[in-house]
């Protein structure tokens, strides 16, 4: 089994791209999902984020299940919440 990783962000944030390009990099498959499209997305961001749209929010599930969710992660923070 493989762990994913889903990445809510928007398409003007900066932050998004940079992580994104990392892990593009890095060969680390992710799903993106712009919360600005997808309602339902946009309001688990919010409630990972204390009521905040704040991106990019990550959520990682590792190969054995545990789930990991982050805000504005490193790489190295998604590398080590794959690992677990």
């Amino acid at each position: 089994m493989q762990g994913t990783v889903t990445m809510y962000s928007t398409t003007w944030c900066g932050y998004c791209r940079r992580l994104k390009s990392q892990m593009d990099r890095e060969g680390i498959a992710y799903t993106e999902i712009n919360i600005e499209q997808d309602p339902d997305s946009a309001a688990f961001v919010e409630k990972a984020n204390g009521g905040n749209q704040t991106v990019p929010t990550v959520l990682v599930v590792s190969p054995q299940g545990s789930e990991s969710v982050m805000t504005n992660p490193s790489l190295a923070q998604v590398k080590q919440a794959l690992a677990v």
